[in-house]
């Protein structure tokens, strides 16, 4: 299927959402579009190191870096968290279905 992501990019999705200041930054940047200097103003790090947590979600092209004037502009990229959405879809329905024929063997009668 076209929409299913390589295991690369599935290693880079992961990696990227291991980090609560990456995961805030994507929440921030699905809110709305915002500029790295806007972002890292509220946290407590430098700038550089907002900057490589910012080209991190860019590699698992969770975000999306555009330029305007002198400001570089952060956006999520919603295409790709849907795709990710649906991968942890396939997890959760493969271990609900371990889940319930665990279930049912549980149920079955002892002989």
């Amino acid at each position: 299927m076209a929409n299913e992501l390589t295991d690369e990019q599935i290693d880079r999705v992961f990696h990227a959402l291991a980090t609560a200041t990456r995961r805030d930054i994507l929440r921030r940047t699905l809110e709305r579009e915002q500029s790295i200097s806007t972002l890292a103003a509220d946290y407590d790090m430098s700038f550089a190191a907002v900057q490589k947590h910012i080209a991190v979600l860019e590699a698992a092209e969770l975000v999306v870096k555009r330029a305007e004037g002198r400001e570089r502009l952060i956006r999520a990229d919603p295409d790709m968290i849907a795709r990710a959405r649906a991968l942890l879809g396939q997890y959760e329905e493969l271990w609900r279905s371990r889940i319930d024929r665990l279930d049912a063997l549980l149920a079955e009668p002892e002989n």
